[in-house]
């Protein structure tokens, strides 16, 4: 084996073991996934659903030239969840849980987050293996290396990843929306979206990103998620601006012919200015509102323009994560504002909402809960406690901190409507109708 220079050798990850093989090919390239960790699962269907999901992207920006071969390398274990790109590959974690099983037909939402994760990464085949911001060209291993991009290269990928599971056929139209409305619901849910714009969060990601702490839901978004919303909010807005003529897709083949196929790092401003030239739209209000500013995206009357329609609900509990209508029999607690998790002997308090009712009765990130109203409390039965109060309801919360103990008496509060459904409308006009086939392939 030999490579041109140290970039392209540590480019390759390399695995040697126990290894089970599947392969397959793509667009005339030979595509091969080697799976570490689990043996009892259908090969057969990851290959073909992956053939599939790798054909639909490939036939959207086409073969980068230099790829002769492509590798899932795929880590199984007990839980785990995760990717990172490579020029030629991709190095996968998943759990077992999340690989379909043989003879079971159906995409579960365990194989479909699987499905998701092979995708994101595929993308970036073309969206930051070679699409690639300026100031990453040459990448400096040196020093950190500083951009305000990070938002269009994982935005972008966020966006596309689950939607090509929809135009590729592997999941249907309403299922592409509940990963949609859980995209949204985690930005309502983040305080720090009005502190924190996306390109702060892609400039920062080195030093607030991946060092984050108890108090970054409150100061920071995440431009993974935030950078999708954005996205999604500036290709359905090219589609009303233009009555369908032109789309984010056309935005994407450009910057691919741009700066993908050339080499050249797109500069800071550079996906406004392909936008601006592909689409004639002075697009330069939305990228200071939304890119630079703060604003919420106005996502419920863009959405309507493709006949999907987005209501907001209160959350049913800790373990709702949007997407999905409310279960009938189910009430939402009532709001606490704040995030319990359990190491098995004690449960904690890990987050703390600004403008809440725990913040504002005095709890604290690390505090160890004891009791409400005397009643023992976990991050196991939080929910069900709090169903027992109403709205303005006044508490006792226990909690030691630092082996201090202490009592805090805290004023519950409703639910905030801060958890996304989105469904088909079925009474759209033809224009919406197919503005959203054209959208969703």
């Amino acid at each position: 084996y030999v490579v041109r220079d140290y970039a392209e050798l540590i480019d390759h990850p390399v695995e040697m073991g126990d290894i089970q093989i599947g392969e397959f090919e793509v667009a005339g390239i030979p595509h091969a996934i080697a799976v570490n960790g689990h043996g009892r699962f259908d090969m057969a269907r990851v290959c073909h659903d992956l053939a599939q999901l790798c054909q639909a992207q490939i036939s959207f920006l086409g073969k980068p030239k230099d790829l002769d071969r492509y590798l899932f390398l795929l880590a199984v274990k007990e839980n785990g969840y995760g990717g990172l790109e490579h020029r030629w590959s991709t190095a996968l974690m998943c759990s077992r849980k999340d690989l379909p099983r043989r003879g079971v037909s159906g995409v579960s939402d365990d194989y479909r987050k699987f499905l998701g994760l092979c995708s994101h990464e595929y993308f970036h085949l073309w969206n930051v293996k070679r699409i690639r911001p300026a100031r990453f060209t040459p990448y400096a291993l040196s020093a950190e290396s500083h951009t305000g991009l990070l938002w269009v290269f994982e935005g972008i990928t966020s966006y596309y990843d689950d939607l090509f599971l929809a135009r590729s056929g592997l999941i249907t139209e309403q299922s592409f929306l509940e990963l949609l409305g859980r995209t949204i619901t985690r930005v309502l849910r983040t305080p720090g979206r009005f502190r924190q714009n996306v390109e702060e969060s892609s400039f920062d990601a080195w030093t607030k990103l991946y060092k984050p702490d108890s108090n970054s839901t409150n100061v920071m978004i995440s431009y993974y998620s935030k950078g999708a919303l954005v996205v999604l909010a500036l290709d359905m807005t090219i589609r009303k601006e233009t009555a369908g003529k032109h789309t984010l897709d056309d935005v994407m083949k450009a910057c691919w012919a741009r700066f993908g196929e050339t080499g050249e790092g797109m500069p800071e401003r550079g996906l406004e200015s392909v936008a601006r030239q592909v689409t004639g739209l002075e697009l330069a209000d939305f990228f200071e509102r939304f890119v630079r500013g703060t604003a919420d995206l106005p996502l419920q009357g863009l959405l309507r323009t493709v006949g999907v329609n987005m209501a907001l609900r209160a959350s049913s509990g800790s373990k709702d994560l949007g997407g999905k209508a409310a279960k009938a029999d189910s009430s939402p607690p009532t709001w606490l504002g704040a995030t319990l998790v359990s190491n098995g002997t004690a449960s904690r308090f890990a987050k703390v909402l600004t403008g809440s009712p725990a913040e504002r009765a005095g709890i604290a990130p690390g505090d160890e809960v004891v009791a409400i109203d005397g009643l023992r409390l976990s991050a196991e039965n939080m929910d069900s406690r709090l169903r027992d109060h109403h709205a303005g309801d006044v508490v006792t919360i226990t909690v030691f901190r630092d082996h201090h103990l202490m009592r805090h008496r805290v004023t519950l509060s409703a639910p905030p409507d801060d958890t996304c459904v989105l469904t088909i409308d079925e009474d759209a006009d033809s224009g919406a109708k197919a503005q959203r086939k054209s959208w969703l392939g």
